[in-house]
């Protein structure tokens, strides 16, 4: 059976279920989106209301962990698509609709500091959720390890074919202890500008949360606010985990012996981790899945890892051995 009969099969399968599921049985069907993963989501229209379809194969993808988050933070105030229809053995949700606007298509030197205000205030609701009434696996060592391991696999061996530094092993053990010091919470995992939806007059509509885990309290922060997408100045940035930090306090999330100049350096520390996993990823969806759009985001990606190793005597060898590689211009 070739691709296309294997969509047209799938996508007769979804139809009939949306007959079932939905008001009426005349509505429009049109593509919303697809994410790195075998997931497409789907657009239906009927009348003046719209929802959003996920379509994940059940032999690629478990549906199960999306609808155990989405539940437990709707239950918890957040804004994250409320679940109308399921179909758990065919892989199908019916979702409330958070629109099509991106926030990165809706950031600008203007309006910058109101929409990470918004995302901040909803990363913080996220965070203060009762982690006890869900199972999540923890971000442990192990996973902290296995990440940055994508790094000298897929980025330095398959894309630059370079071997990895020795100086890795310690290095990557100092990333997990900052990691790990710091207090645990609800960690989304990839909370960044094309995982929140715009919506005017509204809080940010969070999407992509299943591979949640229990971990800390910095990774969230820095994936929004070093964003592989969009950069902004060290001086919006700063003010920015000022008033995340400032937050985090007054709500009991970091305790009050907790510095500004401690969480700050969490933060960078928890940036390298997060940037040399994602350098081992962008490669691996290039060379594996064939997904070549997001080498354009390697740049940025190794200009954090360059700019913030060079900020702290620790992370010096990693600072000169990143600087000696080669440019990346995709």
């Amino acid at each position: 059976m070739s691709h296309t009969e294997i969509n047209t099969s799938r996508l007769n399968e979804l139809n009939q279920w949306l007959k079932k599921v939905l008001p009426e049985t005349e509505y429009k069907l049109e593509p919303a989106s697809s994410d790195a993963s075998f997931r497409r989501y789907f657009r239906v229209t009927q009348q003046d209301t719209s929802w959003i379809v996920m379509d994940a194969p059940p032999a690629k993808e478990d549906t199960g962990p999306f609808i155990k988050i989405a539940e437990f933070l709707f239950s918890h105030s957040v804004n994250v698509p409320e679940i109308h229809a399921k179909d758990t053995e065919m892989g199908f949700l019916l979702l409330s609709d958070l629109g099509s606007k991106q926030y990165l298509a809706e950031l600008n030197n203007v309006t910058a500091t109101k929409l990470y205000h918004s995302a901040i205030d909803e990363l913080i609701q996220l965070q203060l959720s009762n982690t006890t009434m869900i199972k999540l696996p923890d971000y442990d060592a192990e996973k902290l390890h296995q990440e940055m391991s994508l790094f000298p696999e897929w980025y330095l061996a398959k894309h630059l074919n370079i071997d990895p530094p020795e100086f890795l092993d310690e290095l990557f053990q100092l990333l997990i202890n900052s990691a790990l010091e710091q207090p645990p919470v609800f960690v989304h995992r990839d909370y960044h500008s094309r995982n929140l939806m715009y919506i005017s007059d509204n809080k940010p509509g969070i999407i992509d949360f299943q591979d949640a885990v229990i971990g800390p309290i910095s990774y969230d922060l820095v994936s929004l606010l070093r964003d592989c997408y969009i950069v902004w100045s060290d001086g919006q940035i700063a003010s920015w985990i000022d008033y995340y930090f400032s937050q985090a306090q007054q709500k009991g999330l970091l305790p009050p012996t907790t510095s500004l100049t401690t969480f700050t350096r969490w933060f960078d520390f928890m940036g390298i981790q997060r940037h040399l996993k994602v350098l081992g990823i962008f490669s691996r969806l290039n060379y594996r899945d064939n997904k070549v759009n997001y080498m354009l985001d390697i740049p940025l990606t190794l200009k954090y890892v360059r700019q913030i190793s060079g900020r702290y005597p620790e992370l010096a060898e990693l600072h000169q051995f990143v600087n000696k590689l080669p440019d990346e211009n995709s």
